[in-house]
């Protein structure tokens, strides 16, 4: 008798089940930050008892730039050149935002990518302002200065 009720041949129906996880892989590949990847938590922070958390405006682009305490910019525990990363860096924004807008023009307009700078509290002050300097020389206008607001 073939088909009968009884029948041991009973195999599981996999598709909501595989549904299920495809669901959970493409939410996490949602909301990962590559971002936070390139912050280097080695550097000591200054400490300013005022300090308070990054305000950016809706979908606004953020370009981290690490500064170690001899001046040298790292990003995922390598050190890079900073002029030549940062030139790099406009290329790009400036390609993308000329893609948006074909009247775009960065010397008038300035990108408005907000330029996060974490420095080492022992950097030397000449040298933050040598950051702040290339980057506004490529384009960049607004700037964050990471600080913590109490000693860890």
């Amino acid at each position: 008798m073939s088909g009968s009720v009884g029948s041991d041949n009973v195999e599981p129906n996999l598709t909501p089940i595989l549904d299920m996880v495809f669901q959970l892989i493409t939410f996490f590949m949602l909301v990962i930050n590559f971002k936070g990847a390139a912050l280097d938590l080695s550097l000591q922070l200054p400490v300013l008892g005022s300090a308070r958390p990054l305000e950016t405006e809706q979908g606004e682009a953020l370009l981290y730039l690490n500064i170690n305490s001899q001046g040298q910019l790292t990003l995922y525990n390598e050190v890079k050149d900073l002029r030549q990363w940062i030139a790099e860096e406009a290329r790009e924004a400036i390609k993308q935002e000329k893609a948006k807008d074909k009247n775009f023009d960065e010397k008038k307009d300035g990108l408005p990518t907000m330029v996060v700078i974490r420095a080492d509290r022992s950097t030397p002050f000449r040298i933050l302002n040598d950051v702040l300097n290339t980057c506004q020389g490529h384009g960049y206008r607004r700037f964050s200065l990471n600080a913590m607001n109490k000693a860890e």
